[in-house]
């Protein structure tokens, strides 16, 4: 350090353990302001900027923008932002990096003869992936003129979110699922809308699932608990949300019109059964979806109405 106690940028950067041209580029972008220039124009640092350099360096260590660096050098509140936005980089990073590992351990162990079918499906699939096809899908299916509201809740029930470090049948479940949705319907047409669903003048399609978003998470806890298909709160709460969209009244009569409607009428079995393999661990019992949640309930109303033991609780 010179008799005016400030350095060169030759000794800045032997200080820092960096090279002069280092010390020059960012001086050179505003990183680094100099305290004074010499009679010959040569910069002089202050010992400040010994402690400022080591920061840039350790910004940068961590892969953040010039820009970046710059902002968090200054501003407390800019270098929060900063490092929360690199955290959610370097998670999507891992979590493709964890993506890519499992569809490659896939691709490995199949069968040859198999090989080439799941790499069309993989290769379809983004790293990271995302859900964007699936909501589509339930966006096509539903009726139409659905409060937001109604729509967000089903699809926050009805979409599952790939996991983050997924095993390799769930890398292929989810690939399986977004082909099935991505696929042309015939004719160019939307997915088939249930019978029981399908509107006429009374029908009020957010009562009816409003009503099945209730009646699911019912269902769910029982199927969480082993227990098996049953009338119950559950199935008193499906058949209300049936018969209170048609504004009719839950009757045995409703009931066993009911079922037959559900059981004549095309199911997305397909979906659900990809779904459960995509959120379930790889060991242990498969999660509730609202696919098996209603399968729950059609079969507890099929027994119900096929063996009555009573005469069915009327809901006004």
């Amino acid at each position: 350090m010179t008799v005016d106690g400030l350095w060169s940028i030759g000794e800045l950067a032997e200080r820092a353990g960096v090279t002069v041209k280092t010390v020059r580029f960012y001086s050179d972008r505003g990183l680094l302001p100099e305290a004074a220039r010499s009679g010959g124009g040569h910069r002089r640092y202050g010992a400040e900027a010994l402690d400022r350099l080591r920061l840039i360096r350790a910004l940068r260590a961590l892969d953040l923008p010039l820009p970046e660096v710059g902002r968090a050098l200054d501003e407390e509140a800019a270098l929060e932002t900063a490092v929360a936005g690199r955290l959610a980089e370097v998670g999507d990073q891992l979590a493709a990096l964890r993506w890519r590992e499992a569809a490659l351990r896939l691709l490995r162990d199949c069968p040859p003869a198999e090989r080439a079918d799941r790499l069309r499906l993989i290769g379809a699939v983004r790293v990271p992936p995302d859900t964007a096809a699936l909501a589509r899908f339930w966006r096509r299916w539903l009726p139409a003129r659905l409060p937001r509201r109604v729509v967000t809740t089903i699809l926050d029930h009805a979409v599952p979110q790939p996991p983050t470090d997924p095993a390799p049948e769930q890398v292929l479940a989810f690939a399986r699922l977004h082909d099935l949705v991505s696929g042309d319907c015939p004719g160019g047409r939307a997915p088939t809308q249930p019978e029981a669903h399908r509107p006429d003048k009374r029908y009020r399609p957010a009562v009816l699932y409003d009503g099945l978003v209730e009646a699911y998470d019912l269902a769910s806890a029982k199927l969480r608990a082993g227990r098996a298909p049953a009338g119950g709160e559950a199935l008193d709460c499906f058949v209300s949300a049936h018969a209170h969209a048609r504004g009719l009244r839950d009757t045995p009569a409703f009931r066993r019109r009911l079922s037959r409607q559900l059981a004549a009428d095309p199911r997305i079995d397909r979906y659900w059964d990809l779904t459960a393999t995509v959120i379930s661990p790889p060991s242990g019992p498969p999660e509730p979806t609202p696919g098996s949640a209603d399968r729950w309930l059609t079969t507890a109303l099929d027994h119900q109405t096929a063996h009555p033991t009573g005469p069915a609780r009327s809901i006004h």
